[in-house]
């Protein structure tokens, strides 16, 4: 958590549109109702002149600015702060085993989710300079998260919208859908197929559809 200067009526949400961790908070808004209260800026990256350097000095997003110029620039912080905006549902469990659980489900995902962009990273390397290791370990990695939530898929349902374990796996598939497509994740893998199309048809992932990378 930064604190930058103050002054801002308005919370201020810096994304970047290729960014997983940032299309989180962005369907968070959107599936919680807070996004009329909440500006979103488009943020350039590893650019001295980005508009979000003044408010976060690490240059990273998701960074939530609030009233008092408090930047939080992690998404499970993010998604606590959401939870205090009086929102119709909460994106995380308040208290008692049920927390648990999901911050579990949410240390899932995200670990799979950091192996993925490392082998992405790798990947856009030149070739001479990739690291073969690098690529199979996060290769297997990834296998075998993916073929956990299989064989789990049934206990990832959900009725009305989603939690925020929920919208980040399906920002994570959304990702390897367009952004690493060197990564084969729906072969074997029927359940979380299904699955992700369910998630991915919701209005809030269409409208925070990530570009189309190469890789």
């Amino acid at each position: 958590m930064l604190r930058a200067k103050a002054g801002r009526t308005q919370v201020r949400l810096y994304y970047s549109a290729g960014s997983p961790f940032a299309r989180a908070v962005r369907i968070a808004l959107r599936e919680t109702a807070l996004l009329p209260g909440i500006e979103e800026v488009e943020a350039t990256l590893r650019d001295p002149a980005s508009v979000l350097l003044p408010h976060n000095p690490v240059g990273r997003v998701p960074t939530l600015v609030l009233p008092d110029g408090t930047a939080l620039t992690e998404t499970v912080l993010i998604f606590d702060h959401l939870d205090t905006m009086g929102a119709p549902h909460r994106l995380l469990p308040a208290e008692g085993p049920v927390r648990w659980q999901a911050q579990a489900a949410l240390g899932r995902v995200i670990g799979m989710l950091d192996g993925i962009a490392v082998w992405n990273r790798e990947l856009r390397r030149p070739p001479e300079e990739r690291s073969p290791a690098v690529l199979a370990l996060e290769a297997t990695r990834a296998d075998r998260v993916a073929d956990a939530l299989e064989a789990e898929a049934d206990s990832w349902a959900f009725a009305g919208a989603p939690d925020a374990p929920r919208i980040l796996l399906g920002c994570i598939l959304g990702y390897a859908e367009r952004r690493h497509r060197a990564w084969p994740w729906r072969e074997g893998r029927p359940k979380l197929v299904a699955w992700y199309e369910g998630i991915a048809a919701r209005p809030s992932f269409a409208a925070t559809l990530p570009p189309l990378s190469g890789i």
